[in-house]
């Protein structure tokens, strides 16, 4: 397994715009992924944006069921959020996310996202794999 962090917000769009993540796979069921916050990531209470922290468990555990499919594109069914802690600027935030179970069409999936040792939040997901890498 790759036990080196790769970039993979270089594609244009959003999270090259708005992130930049590294990411690594830990084993054929565990990925990480980590990113840095930013002051265009936090909100007027000066705290890292819910929407960033989800776009961020999005592009982290999308690239996990990509890689768990057998580098099949995936795309998001259904990603159920808590929002249990904080982070600010200059925060390093980890995400951890664990396949459950992969079938031939899905991939579901759980990811936790932790600042400093303590989770930040949770999530479960469900990626529906795409047939012959065509969207």
């Amino acid at each position: 397994m790759n036990n080196q962090f790769e970039q993979i917000s270089i594609k244009k769009g959003f999270m090259k715009h708005n992130g930049g993540v590294l990411f690594k796979t830990i084993s054929e069921t565990e990925y990480e992924f980590k990113t840095i916050i930013k002051e265009n990531h936090l909100n007027a209470a000066g705290i890292t944006h819910g929407g960033y922290l989800s776009a961020l468990i999005d592009a982290g555990s999308g690239t996990a069921a990509h890689k768990a499919s057998g580098n099949m594109h995936c795309v998001t069914i259904s990603l159920d959020i808590k929002f249990i802690g904080v982070s600010k600027k200059g925060d390093e935030i980890i995400g951890n996310t664990k396949i459950l179970k992969k079938t031939n069409s899905l991939v579901f999936l759980f990811c936790e996202l932790r600042c400093d040792d303590r989770i930040i939040t949770s999530a479960s997901g469900i990626w529906k794999i795409l047939k012959k890498n065509k969207i």
